[in-house]
């Protein structure tokens, strides 16, 4: 099998009635990872976002797919802000 056909969705997959990001929110939020281990033990992982992170949206991710780029755009945008919202920002 190619890589191009591994990659293809199979003619029995049905995704009639999907909703594309229906746990995106949720998943901003944090999440429970239950690992059943084979000696018996249920072990609880709590994953969270680290702190200070920011979510992109995946059709922003098109246009700014790493740090680099998102910080470059953000920084073009800082001399538009109003005086009021920049100087709240640098107190911070």
């Amino acid at each position: 099998m190619t890589e191009i056909e591994d990659t293809k969705i199979r003619d029995e997959y049905d995704f009639t009635g999907g909703v594309r990001g229906k746990h995106h929110r949720a998943m901003q939020a944090g999440y429970t990872i239950t690992v059943h281990e084979a000696d018996g033990i249920t072990v609880l992982k709590e994953v969270l976002p680290k702190e200070g992170a920011v979510i992109i949206e995946p059709d922003i991710l098109t246009y700014f797919p790493d740090s680099e780029s998102v910080n470059r755009a953000l920084r073009c945008l800082i001399p538009l802000l109003t005086p009021k919202f920049r100087s709240k920002a640098r107190k911070v």
